[in-house]
């Protein structure tokens, strides 16, 4: 099953780049966008063009279509973990984290390095 992970990968092609997050760990978007990159995914906190680590709980701009021996199980309690680590959600939000991470990467081949821009994934060319 196609899902996104952690890479460093392309970091540095865009001067704000950066990865805190362990190299293949699952990441999905993060819910939360700070009234400082809200408009500008280039905004000084970086909320609005990261993806976040769902075992390490950090950030990282880039991240890897990877093909996994994951069941859409495996994905849901890979959310419910992280989000009841967190803290920042509750249980009524497993399904729709987990069925946005099963569908971020449909779009791309395997080994496509994407990026996040307030809300849009693309490859990053």
């Amino acid at each position: 099953m196609k899902l996104l992970t952690a890479t460093s990968r392309t970091q540095g092609d865009r001067d704000n780049d950066f990865t805190f997050c362990v190299e293949g760990e699952l990441v999905m978007v993060s819910g939360f966008v700070c009234e400082a990159d809200r408009l500008d995914p280039d905004g000084g906190c970086g909320c609005g063009r990261a993806f976040a680590g769902l075992n390490s709980g950090k950030a990282t701009t880039t991240a890897l279509v990877s093909d996994l021996n994951f069941t859409p199980e495996d994905a849901a309690e890979a959310v419910r973990s992280a989000l009841l680590r967190s803290k920042m959600f509750d249980a009524d939000d497993i399904p729709g984290i987990t069925e946005e991470l099963l569908e971020l990467a449909d779009g791309y081949p395997v080994g496509t390095v994407v990026e996040h821009r307030l809300g849009e994934i693309r490859a990053r060319v």
